[in-house]
């Protein structure tokens, strides 16, 4: 009988957030892939947890992620932790929970604290919907890329950050994105949490003379929806227009569509 994979949520920096079920979990599994066993280390020697530790990590062989699937397809179970809060978010873990559902071996997840929804819970903007987009590239091109990607984008958006690279970050942001409002939320859980409202440009100014310490969470408040000047009613006389002048309807609308900011596909049913 194959195995199983344990994605084990761990605390994310108090440790009184572990659940009694990652606990059980971690005391039963044959071994366990760490992140850091050193971090991990100690957090199993706080539970008094003995296990057999596993380095699993972003520059980790892909022989490693093999022998670890060999072991679990002939019998063996593993949890699969990172440094803090749940794996396989933005780390290296997410190759080992594809490979097993692509060969059918079975993954149960052992939900734990994560960042991304804490910050979301305590920055103080709407988070009905928001996109997590983890950590930027280092690379200055792929940087601008990503970001100015988000610059239209509505939804509150999440981003990880180290303290080195804070600044840079926030400089990037402000001039692709405008002096808009953001939560820095900083060490969560921990016994120096706190959580800035502020915007990019006060930001700067404060990390001028306080050098950022600790992990952050960014979170950066949605564009501005755009109101368009044209009604939908206003659209469709414009297809209406360009067809009397001979374009075809799809043309026509396609047309209309980039003038006014409206769906194609509602031109085209109001002006049928």
């Amino acid at each position: 009988m194959p195995g199983k994979l344990y994605v084990v949520g761990t605390p994310i920096g108090n440790l009184e957030d572990m659940t009694y079920r990652a606990v059980r979990i971690l005391s039963e599994v044959d071994f366990i892939c760490a992140e850091d066993t050193r971090v991990t280390l100690k957090l199993l020697n706080h539970f008094e947890i003995k296990k057999p530790l596993v380095s699993y990590h972003e520059h980790s062989q892909s022989s490693v992620c093999e022998s670890i699937i060999e072991r679990i397809t002939s019998g063996e179970t593993c949890a699969v932790v990172t440094d803090a809060g749940m794996p396989c978010i933005s780390d290296p873990g997410e190759d080992l929970v594809r490979i097993c559902r692509d060969r059918g071996l079975a993954v149960e997840a052992i939900p734990g604290p994560t960042a991304v929804a804490t910050a979301a819970a305590v920055c103080g903007f709407s988070a009905a919907r928001f996109t997590f987009e983890g950590f930027l590239s280092v690379a200055k091109k792929q940087r601008h890329e990503h970001l100015t990607s988000l610059a239209k984008d509505s939804h509150t958006m999440i981003f990880y950050e180290a303290p080195h690279k804070l600044t840079t970050t926030l400089s990037d942001m402000l001039k692709i994105f405008g002096d808009r409002r953001i939560s820095l939320c900083r060490e969560l859980t921990k016994i120096h949490e706190e959580v800035i409202r502020t915007t990019f440009s006060e930001a700067l100014k404060f990390y001028e003379t306080n050098s950022p310490r600790g992990e952050y969470v960014i979170v950066v408040e949605g564009a501005k929806e755009e109101i368009s000047e044209y009604s939908l009613d206003d659209a469709v006389k414009l297809a209406k227009k360009l067809v009397d002048e001979g374009a075809k309807m799809t043309d026509a609308c396609k047309e209309a569509a980039q003038v006014t900011g409206f769906r194609k596909n509602d031109i085209y049913r109001q002006l049928m």
